[in-house]
């Protein structure tokens, strides 16, 4: 091992970094992060896993994402709702209007702030019920097309949505001797996106629609366990 102007070579004489391994076959072993001493270290001959750099510059296998529900429910009273509901109203004249078959809502909003430009991983799955009214089944001749997203404020593509899902709900049951289906869907995404340094406000929303024209329906967002990650790259 040598040592010039604060540089540390191995297996060299003149190190370029301040620890500089010189060989073409040799890499570095650290105890602290293999099977045995780390819980991180998923263990397994031939397996690997990621390494990640803390903000002290310290090497770990632990993920520390800016956002993890981590099998907990990630809209609930507690956080900010905006809204969870929205409602298609049977006709689109006067108050009701427009007659588009359209209607949106914002269920919740993040902030999130970086030094520098990032790379921003965004997985959420979002539940939510379809209903005609309050406790009312929704039967109709019309399909329902229920999408989520997300905005992303001062984006120079301005009205972009990332991360759309949609599922499309169908149940035209008259027959009232049948059960029409109930419960809850959830509609996932996972994205990568481009954020500058600064603040960004991400808004997740949700989207119903059951044609050209309007036809009551209600949907409940959020009424069920749901999930949002997010880690910056």
């Amino acid at each position: 091992m040598a040592s010039f102007s604060q540089n540390v070579g191995i297996n060299t004489t003149n190190p370029q970094q301040v620890l500089h391994l010189g060989s073409q076959t040799g890499t570095v072993r650290v105890d602290g992060l293999n099977s045995t001493n780390n819980v991180y270290n998923g263990g397994g001959v031939d397996k690997t896993c990621p390494l990640y750099v803390d903000s002290n510059g310290d090497l770990t296998l632990s993920v520390a994402p800016f956002q993890n529900s981590d099998g907990s429910d990630a809209f609930t009273a507690s956080t900010p709702l905006i809204a969870t509901s929205v409602v298609i109203p049977v006709n689109g004249t006067g108050p009701n209007a427009p007659n588009n078959g359209t209607r949106s809502v914002q269920i919740l909003p993040y902030t999130i702030t970086v030094a520098r430009p990032s790379v921003l991983e965004i997985k959420y799955s979002i539940s939510y019920e379809v209903l005609s009214a309050t406790g009312v089944l929704l039967r109709s001749a019309r399909a329902r097309r229920i999408t989520t997203y997300y905005t992303l404020d001062g984006d120079i593509n301005v009205g972009r949505r990332y991360g759309q899902s949609s599922k499309c709900y169908f149940s035209n049951n008259t027959d009232v001797a049948i059960i029409t289906a109930a419960g809850n869907l959830f509609n996932a995404s996972t994205t990568y996106i481009n954020i500058p340094a600064g603040t960004t406000t991400i808004r997740f929303f949700g989207e119903v629609n059951c044609g050209d024209t309007n036809e009551l329906t209600l949907v409940n967002f959020a009424n069920g366990t749901d999930s949002v990650f997010m880690r910056i790259y």
